[in-house]
């Protein structure tokens, strides 16, 4: 019974309003006053916390503001090379499986007695459009020409011939993502690509290696001297596999990719490649098919 009557006495007091007021120091009168329960400052209370959850929550999904709070931007950058690593081994995995699927398929034909053939191009590729439909123009026709002829980038002409050549016959260093181009204004002497962690790199052609060291900022770096005073640089390598004097082969390994580091910058994370032709940088997007 004693607790029923305190209990009630409790709800009583909850919402038994007070009078809250301001008084002018000088003369004591009242300037403005409220009635207030506890139960209404509690409910006050609750309502504007709410009102501040989700004005926060608008900012936080409508606005850049997260992007100035300190240690969001470096997560996010890690969430980005997350990504970026699962799309290249989905990628990976993908070709792997359509390599199986072919060769249990050619498999199959071997043991059925049959000869396996190369597919075929589909109905809508370009190869098999007729191109009579489309008549050349003047422009095209003299372009033509040019190319034709023995101007200084002609087909025939021998510096073009060469370049074909190394090109053809230069592989690409280590499969993954482009992710920065050539652009020797930029400051940009080589191309940046994304590779999976320990993935091997390798020569892009025969040399002779002439630098192979370790720096903080760049990691492993090897250096390879081609036929034609052509150099190849590698960067950013968590392991060198050759010595300086070495003869490397085309297609040979001659280190591994770095793994992604939170503690460096997404740049140097990234392996870098550098062609250098007579003591200039030149874009190996030129020589080689990324």
């Amino acid at each position: 019974m004693k607790f029923l009557k305190s209990i009630s006495r409790w709800r009583r007091e909850l919402f038994r309003k007070r009078r809250l007021s301001l008084r002018d120091a000088s003369d004591g009168a009242e300037e403005w006053h409220i009635h207030l329960s506890p139960a209404g400052a509690f409910a006050a209370f609750v309502s504007f916390a709410l009102l501040l959850f989700i004005l926060i929550l608008v900012l936080a999904a409508y606005t850049p503001v997260l992007e100035f709070l300190p240690g969001y931007r470096t997560e996010a950058t890690r969430t980005r090379e997350a990504l970026m690593r699962d799309a290249m081994r989905l990628d990976s995995m993908e070709r792997m499986m359509n390599d199986m699927m072919t060769y249990n398929e050619h498999i199959a034909l071997i043991m059925e007695g049959k000869t396996p053939v190369v597919r075929s191009l589909r109905a809508s590729d370009s190869a098999r459009l007729d191109k009579t439909l489309v008549p050349p123009s003047r422009a095209d026709s003299l372009l033509r020409a040019q190319m034709e002829g023995d101007s200084p980038y002609g087909l025939g002409a021998e510096g073009s011939r060469r370049e074909m050549r190394e090109a053809i016959g230069m592989i690409t260093p280590v499969e993954g993502i482009l992710t920065e181009g050539f652009d020797i204004k930029q400051g940009r002497l080589g191309i940046r690509i994304a590779a999976a962690a320990g993935a091997g790199v390798s020569a892009i052609g025969n040399g002779t290696v002439v630098l192979s060291l370790w720096t903080p900022e760049e990691g492993h770096v090897v250096q390879i001297q081609h036929p034609d005073n052509l150099l190849s640089v590698y960067k950013h390598l968590s392991q060198s596999l050759v010595s300086p004097g070495q003869t490397v082969r085309s297609s040979e390994v001659i280190g591994y990719a770095a793994a992604p580091d939170a503690d460096r910058s997404e740049e140097t994370r990234l392996f870098e490649f550098e062609l250098w032709n007579d003591g200039k940088p030149v874009d190996p997007e030129g020589y080689i098919v990324f």
